[in-house]
């Protein structure tokens, strides 16, 4: 069966934007970008909420044509584009670039979807992630800590009474100073990466 692994970068204290929904301290340098699309090219659809979708949507379907664009960034272009898509989106009425729209996280919807053949999933965003927590369908935890306090801003997670235990499953650490953290589920195999 399929993995749902949410991948998502953080700052130190906890935030995955600052109060404005700034990302401008994200530390993506070339290394950490050729890892991202290592790892994302592999996936068998990215799951996304509407305001990550339309962020993606606005700038990587022509990424690979824009002559600011390294390397690495013209090559996720091409897997943006060409990766199956779903966003989640109970307003959303049609969406374009290989994707589909749901409106609701639905239980035995995710798990028919992980029981299809193909690569993991990757789960983005951090309101889709807080419907799949409360629903417990996250599998695996890769989480891109960069080296910032940026003081206020949204969590990553929402406050919960559940407590979820995981393992550890690896760590890398980039020479920006970004550190990967790697955690699954106690019963889950350990996975490459």
């Amino acid at each position: 069966m399929r993995k749902i692994i949410l991948m998502m970068s953080v700052s130190l204290d906890g935030f995955i934007e600052g109060p404005d929904r700034q990302i401008d301290w994200h530390m993506v340098d070339d290394e950490l970008h050729r890892h991202f699309n290592e790892q994302l090219r592999t996936m068998g659809a990215f799951l996304n909420g509407r305001v990550t979708y339309e962020l993606m949507a606005e700038f990587w379907p022509t990424a690979d044509v824009d002559p600011s664009s390294t390397g690495p960034m013209a090559e996720f272009a091409g897997i943006w584009r060409d990766m199956p898509k779903i966003v989640f989106s109970r307003t959303l009425e049609r969406a374009d670039w290989n994707t589909t729209v749901m409106r609701d996280v639905v239980v035995d919807e995710i798990m028919a979807l992980k029981a299809r053949p193909g690569g993991d999933l990757a789960l983005g965003g951090a309101d889709l992630t807080a419907a799949f927590l409360r629903h417990d369908l996250i599998d695996e935890y890769r989480i891109y800590v960069h080296p910032v306090l940026i003081g206020r801003g949204k969590p990553l997670f929402p406050a919960s009474d559940a407590m979820i235990t995981l393992r550890l499953a690896g760590t890398r650490t980039f020479g920006n100073g970004v550190v990967l953290l790697r955690y699954e589920r106690p019963e889950a195999s350990p996975s490459p990466g």
